[in-house]
């Protein structure tokens, strides 16, 4: 399992590989990948960190584990290769953002991956899975790894816009400095909660708004 890591994280996430709970995950992994399908592949379990370097962070996303069926996880939450069908929250996150940003097209495929390249860390709490069981790899050292990442960008950026969608994910403001910071929150996007106050936040607009308040350029959505 070697680890590719984009240098500004290797740079402030290093200490963690030396820690007792970090090689406690890697010989947990190596042991789940002998018996069971993982998900993602092992190239593709820092794809957040190596889509979108340190020092170009501007947006976080929070989600809390990746797809466990096959062909949909790559590193990136709520996101899933092109062929693969949009799952339903990210449905809802096109449909928010064809109402929230005007002239918004809904695309026919579910890849973020151009939203991470332009600055929107796409991070799941936990960062694998076995395969058809979700949660699976909670609670295993990846937690302490994601929330070390969330307070390092606390602490060294200034201005960054955290969107916290669902209790999970407010959960986690507590690492971030909302005198540094802007931290907006809503409803997760599931179809179970959407209806309770994500669908209307308003929260990709909002945050352009943010950026370009800081004469930064702004998110292109649509690409």
């Amino acid at each position: 399992m070697a680890i590719k890591l984009e240098p500004g994280w290797k740079k402030v996430m290093e200490p963690e590989f030396s820690k007792e709970y970090m090689k406690n995950l890697r010989a947990f992994l190596l042991a789940e990948q002998q018996q069971n399908t993982v998900y993602p592949p092992n190239p593709a379990i820092f794809n957040a960190f190596n889509q979108t370097p340190f020092e170009q962070v501007k947006v976080v996303i929070l989600g809390q584990d990746p797809y466990h069926d096959v062909g949909q996880a790559h590193g990136l939450c709520f996101s899933v290769p092109e062929g693969i069908a949009t799952p339903p929250s990210l449905r809802n996150i096109y449909k928010e953002l064809h109402g929230d940003i005007p002239g918004f097209l809904i695309p026919g495929h579910g890849n973020l991956t151009k939203r991470a390249q332009q600055g929107v860390l796409l991070l799941n709490a936990t960062l694998t899975v076995r395969a058809h069981q979700a949660g699976s790899h909670q609670n295993r050292g990846w937690e302490q790894f994601t929330d070390e990442a969330i307070r390092q960008l606390s602490i060294r950026r200034t201005g960054l816009v955290f969107l916290l969608w669902g209790r999970f994910a407010k959960n986690k403001m507590t690492l971030i400095d909302n005198q540094k910071h802007h931290v907006l929150t809503a409803a997760h996007p599931s179809p179970l909660s959407a209806y309770q106050g994500f669908l209307g936040c308003g929260h990709f607009s909002k945050t352009n708004l943010l950026l370009q308040d800081q004469r930064i350029q702004p998110i292109d959505w649509q690409v």
